[in-house]
């Protein structure tokens, strides 16, 4: 276990001194899902460090910035070929803190001189996306991280700016909800209106009456109507939706 985390350090270690990194750039992801029909987002943090972050990290020099948030993203939880979107930049003068970058590197038994460009001042790119939270079962063990969905209301102890960018990230989210849940994978291929009702509180936070929230779905002109949903009750049965090709 020690061998094993000693290894981890160097190679963290290489990447921040070998990688080619555009300076005072980085990429931070809020990815939000409901749970217990409730809007969350999920956080990170070190063995040692008592503040969680956001999934984020730097851009090399040899990719494009969407590809770069693609890869931090899937370095840090796995998740790949997700809908994700900019939805922000971040860049106020003192959104960094030089303790606090020292802080996560000393968890790490790692030391950078104070010149370091891990130390300067850091432009950051917000992306999100709303997913399904079933699709994080594990995170990459190099990291030493554990992962968490966090109620909004509810949150950590966070590093840096990262309370304000899950405010915006999820004002971002909230404003594009039709073509975020249309990309989310909350919802099985088919499903019912009361189905989509409920993810739609649950993100908005508010709760609709029936007739007026299917009046204003299928004004979209974004579902398919499908078959109707027999399930032996004496209920009547409700027709079954699927989303229409959103590309």
């Amino acid at each position: 276990m020690i061998n094993d985390e000693i290894s981890d350090n160097m190679r963290l270690h290489d990447v921040l001194t070998k990688e080619k990194y555009v300076k005072h750039l980085s990429v931070d992801c809020t990815i939000f899902s409901v749970q217990d029909a409730r809007l969350k987002v999920l956080l990170l943090k070190w063995q040692g460090v008592e503040y969680w972050s956001l999934p984020g990290g730097f851009v090399k020099k040899d990719e494009d910035l969407d590809e770069a948030a693609r890869r931090i993203l899937y370095e840090r939880t796995y998740l790949d070929n997700i809908f994700l979107e900019q939805f922000h930049t971040f860049g106020k003068v003192d959104r960094t803190s030089l303790k606090l970058s020292k802080d996560f590197l000393k968890a790490r038994n790692l030391t950078f001189p104070d010149d370091h460009w891990l130390f300067e001042r850091f432009i950051s790119a917000g992306y999100c996306s709303l997913v399904d939270y079933t699709q994080i079962s594990v995170f990459p063990r190099y990291n030493n991280e554990s992962g968490q969905w966090f109620d909004l209301d509810k949150l950590p102890k966070l590093a840096f700016d990262h309370k304000e960018i899950v405010k915006k990230g999820a004002e971002y989210i909230r404003k594009n909800i039709d073509t975020q849940i249309a990309a989310s994978n909350l919802l099985p291929e088919k499903f019912t209106m009361n189905e989509l009702q409920s993810v739609y509180e649950a993100v908005l936070g508010e709760n609709f009456r029936r007739n007026n929230f299917q009046r204003k779905i299928l004004a979209m002109n974004c579902l398919e109507r499908l078959e109707k949903l027999y399930d032996g009750s004496a209920n009547k049965a409700p027709y079954l939706y699927r989303f229409r090709d959103i590309h």
